[in-house]
């Protein structure tokens, strides 16, 4: 039961843990999330053996997660305003758990691609579902805090896959079947757990316990068409497809080019891998956390963010000096910083949809946000399987990467000059 609001402070501690410990609920689905989509990218060195895959089949594969994925992530802030939060995220969790598990069955290239557009259509419902929690559980001040934290579940999952998926693959031979099989089992298997330790603890919070109440959410929906009016949601998603460009390349190309650039076998980069995706989760919690404490400081919402964007994409360029690295211990530290800086970025990104709309427009707007990054992320990634697979280095894609964030920025600061709620019509009150 969800305790009353009163104005005694002692009465906000057990509403104050409740809220986090929501936070870090939501978090693990999102680290599951992540776990799954790596595991394509770390075992396809033995995938290949099964089933060849050249660097362009490879971006296909990419493509058809994030194809599904984005388009998924818009369909889903309209599925999950409709459904409700835990229905809905129930309902997304399951799906792509058994999406994942069916990749051990792939006999061939169409199977793999098949399973992996399942996948995304699943994956695509979390980050509206987590968008749409934190608008419902978290005032103003903490959001971008409380985003941070769940930001942070990619980090967990994607420095999990790694040595998970090393271990798996050189350990596990059970019933005859190749590791790389098992790989997609097991991690399918862990979504099914946190679905059900979803249903049992999440429900939405009562108005006199301080969120938003299941009442709020009546209000009229606002159109798609309503929505689109404004510029400043276009900058938004236009921000997220330059800036996820980027990460999608990292996060779906770094396991192959620390096995081919860098000629690591499975265990070496199993062993080292997971160090740039750490980077990136106390990225998150940095990019929330300073943007909540200048806030609390009597910084505006537009000064707070936009200083805490800035400092996130000044991290970002230079990646374009890897390749002239030798030492990879340089190449990790370089990597490391951009992770950081990406994934501080992309937490304050996501917050923006909740200081712009009001709280029944959130679903739909972070869906129109997430499916601008998916988007960039299959542009970055068919150019980069062509540009490997007709002789280019990893240059030309890291200096493309490098200057993506700084362009998403400047995009920022001239279309919405002052970050503050939009004016709607009428029959849309915020």
């Amino acid at each position: 039961m969800i305790p009353s609001r009163t104005s005694h402070p002692a009465a906000e501690t057990p509403l104050s843990a409740l809220r986090w410990g929501i936070a870090f609920l939501i978090s693990a689905a999102i680290a599951i999330s992540y776990l799954d989509r790596q595991t394509l990218p770390w075992a396809i060195e033995a995938i290949n053996a099964d089933i060849p895959i050249s660097n362009q089949a490879k971006a296909t594969l990419d493509s058809a997660i994030l194809a599904t994925y984005g388009f998924m992530y818009l369909g889903g802030g309209w599925l999950l305003d409709r459904l409700g939060t835990r229905r809905g995220f129930l309902l997304v969790m399951i799906f792509w758990s058994l999406a994942c598990a069916a990749h051990g069955l792939a006999g061939g290239l169409l199977a793999l691609g098949a399973c992996r557009l399942l996948l995304g259509m699943g994956e695509g419902g979390g980050f509206p579902a987590a968008t749409r929690a934190v608008a419902e559980w978290f005032p103003v001040r903490e959001r971008a805090t409380a985003m941070g934290i769940i930001n942070g579940g990619t980090a967990v999952g994607a420095v999990a896959a790694p040595p998970l998926i090393a271990l798996v693959l050189t350990q596990v031979h059970w019933l005859g079947l190749a590791p790389w099989r098992w790989v997609f089992f097991l991690t399918g298997s862990f979504g099914l757990g946190w679905a059900f330790w979803w249903w049992a603890v999440y429900s939405p919070p009562r108005e006199d316990a301080g969120g938003a109440g299941s009442e709020a959410w009546k209000k009229p929906v606002i159109q798609l068409r309503e929505l689109l009016r404004f510029r400043e949601i276009w900058a938004v998603a236009g921000a997220k497809f330059l800036s996820d460009a980027t990460w999608y390349f990292y996060l779906f190309w770094l396991p192959k080019y620390l096995l081919a650039a860098r000629h690591f076998d499975i265990k070496h980069a199993g062993a080292v891998g997971w160090i740039p995706y750490a980077a990136s989760g106390v990225g998150c919690l940095c990019g929330g956390g300073l943007s909540s404490g200048l806030l609390r400081r009597g910084g505006s919402v537009n000064f707070s963010r936009k200083w805490a964007l800035a400092a996130s994409a000044a991290l970002m360029p230079w990646v374009m000096f890897i390749p002239s690295l030798p030492d990879v211990g340089w190449v990790l530290a370089i990597f490391s910083l951009a992770f950081f800086g990406q994934q501080s970025w992309s937490t304050l990104i996501m917050v923006l949809p909740t200081d712009l709309v009001p709280k029944e427009a959130v679903g739909k707007v972070a869906g129109l946000v997430g499916f601008g990054g998916a988007m960039g992320g299959v542009v970055l990634g068919q150019l980069a399987g062509y540009l490997l697979d007709h002789g280019f280095t990893y240059t030309p894609i890291l200096c493309i990467a490098a200057s993506l964030h700084i362009a998403a920025f400047i995009m920022i600061c001239l279309v919405i000059p002052v970050l503050q709620p939009l004016r709607f019509a009428a029959k849309y009150p915020g």
